[in-house]
């Protein structure tokens, strides 16, 4: 049954008309995007399911195309539907974050970077460019790896960073494990790169892990 066929005031769409979107439950909003369910299902039904086979939104968002094609009721279209819904956050976080200085709101980059890295499931090493008032000139995926960690090169960070004109730099990556605590590579690396760019007199701010619903800041923990 789909969304459209429910009783008013029985389905979630209702609910999130009465009482905002804050109101419903990860099923609930879940539904909304799938929009119809499959067979015997409703597309409630169907929602909670996938919830519960991803281990949760974030679980599900971070599965591969295959894997999700290959449930019962997931075609192409709610397959479209989900990631468009996902591309959309990303970029009102990134609009926010450029909009910002991040010092004065950490938040907003935070909150972009864990929608940017937080649904990858192998590695990527991001890069915000960032202009004398600290403010957001560009974001770069610059390194790709695998589950176990992506090769890292300062001298392609300095590059990028003279080629755009940036003043500061904040880095990033994702734990695919979803633990956000550093590894040894990854301070050695922050060393590294922190080293490198003070040479060109570009100031890193941080860097950020992303994990599984949280962050680490190598600012925060005095390791910058």
């Amino acid at each position: 049954m789909s969304i459209s066929g429910w009783a008013f005031g029985e389905g979630p769409r209702d609910k999130l008309l009465q009482r905002g979107a804050a109101a419903l439950s990860d099923g609930e909003l879940l539904a909304l995007l799938l929009n119809t369910g499959c067979q015997d299902s409703s597309a409630l039904d169907l929602a909670r399911s996938l919830l519960q086979e991803f281990d949760g939104i974030s679980g599900l968002l971070r599965s591969d195309r295959s894997r999700l094609l290959a449930c019962s009721g997931i075609g192409p279209a709610k397959y479209a539907r989900l990631h468009a819904a996902m591309e959309l956050a990303r970029r009102q976080a990134f609009q926010k974050a450029s909009a910002a200085d991040v010092l004065t709101s950490p938040g907003e980059a935070r909150r972009f970077l864990q929608y940017h890295l937080g649904s990858h499931n192998a590695e990527v090493f991001t890069c915000l460019f960032l202009d004398s008032q600290n403010r957001v000139l560009r974001c770069e995926d610059l390194f790709f790896g695998t589950l176990d960690g992506a090769a890292v090169y300062p001298r392609e960070v300095a590059i990028r960073a003279l080629q755009y004109g940036a003043a500061a730099v904040i880095f990033a990556h994702n734990h695919p494990s979803g633990i956000a605590e550093p590894s040894s590579c990854d301070r050695r690396i922050t060393e590294r790169l922190c080293s490198a760019l003070s040479l060109l007199d570009i100031r890193v701010l941080d860097h950020i892990i992303v994990g599984c619903g949280r962050e680490y800041s190598f600012a925060d923990e005095g390791l910058l």
